[in-house]
């Protein structure tokens, strides 16, 4: 099986304590059996604190606490399974998060997710185009190809961002059902939300803001967007299984290039600036909301 991953994939490494927006809070963490089996015979203080914390209604998953923390993220946003039984022992879900993988005919590809913050920063400020790189000689697939060709449009520097955008639109044979950001904004926010910052956002979207000095103020910048596209492309068009549904995501990361770069153009005329800190955190937020939302997702590709 041949396993394929982006340049940057294994410079990832978790921030820990560091990080603003521990993914120990806020998610329902699910057990692994063999994970949950383990735990099941931990003995001590240690095990008996597991079993404690642990729901077997259905697939087992911790107990969360107070403000939706994991029961075992401690006062200092570490993890006390990491810290008292290894990070061998901790559960699959944990272990791979931010990483996902496209389980595809004769491949895997690997990836990181946006919603983390430090994942975010890595794949925005990589400054280079985005090189795959493979374990072996993949099959062929029309699709694959596809993306692939996507993916070398997205990256053709000699371009604006809008012109590769437009080109990947046409060769996909998408397109957006409506540009007007103020419509997208009504309609994200019927989607559900976790977080009030993220309605904030899209609130702005709805107000008066500066285009054009934004791009100025970008203008040395667009790498970040490019990133932003590659990824959307790279982790969604391989699940694509027809031409309508490579469609509807080449429109999805059009669409969520439309709504980060409008974002961004909001909270730059309201705050006078936009650091790339500014921009990871815009991506997350949009990632968070939608892409790790299987109902949101699912509303957002049916709109396209």
């Amino acid at each position: 099986m041949v396993q394929v991953f982006p340049d940057y994939y294994k410079n990832f490494k978790c921030i820990a304590g560091r990080c603003r927006h521990n993914c120990c809070i806020g998610w329902e963490i699910d057990i692994d059996d063999k994970t949950a089996a383990f735990y099941a015979e931990v003995d001590g203080h240690f095990g008996d604190r597991l079993r404690r914390n642990i729901s077997r209604d259905g697939q087992p998953h911790f107990i969360l606490g107070k403000n939706d923390r994991c029961p075992f993220l401690n006062g200092e946003n570490l993890c006390d399974i990491i810290l008292t039984l290894g990070e061998e022992h901790i559960c699959g879900i944990c272990s791979d998060h931010p990483r996902f993988k496209n389980e595809l005919p004769g491949r895997v590809e690997f990836g990181l997710g946006l919603c983390c913050e430090e994942a975010a920063r890595l794949i925005l400020g990589k400054k280079t185009p985005v090189k795959l790189e493979y374990s072996g000689y993949p099959p062929h697939d029309s699709i694959i190809s596809m993306r692939d060709a996507v993916l070398m449009i997205l990256q053709e520097r000699s371009k604006s961002i809008e012109a590769r955008i437009y080109s990947m639109l046409i060769l996909c044979r998408a397109r957006l059902p409506f540009r007007e950001m103020s419509r997208w904004s009504q309609e994200l926010l019927k989607l559900e939300r976790l977080d009030e910052k993220w309605t904030e956002i899209l609130n702005l979207l709805s107000g008066d803001y500066d285009i054009a000095g934004f791009d100025r103020h970008m203008a040395g910048r667009q790498s970040e967007y490019e990133q932003l596209l590659v990824y959307f492309v790279y982790r969604h068009m391989a699940n694509a299984w027809d031409d309508d549904s490579i469609a509807r995501r080449a429109a999805f990361a059009a669409l969520g290039y439309e709504v980060l770069h409008a974002a961004g153009a909001a909270l730059w005329t309201k705050n006078g600036s936009f650091t790339f800190e500014d921009q990871a955190e815009l991506a997350r937020m949009f990632s968070s909301e939608i892409e790790y939302s299987d109902e949101n997702l699912d509303i957002i590709f049916e709109m396209l």
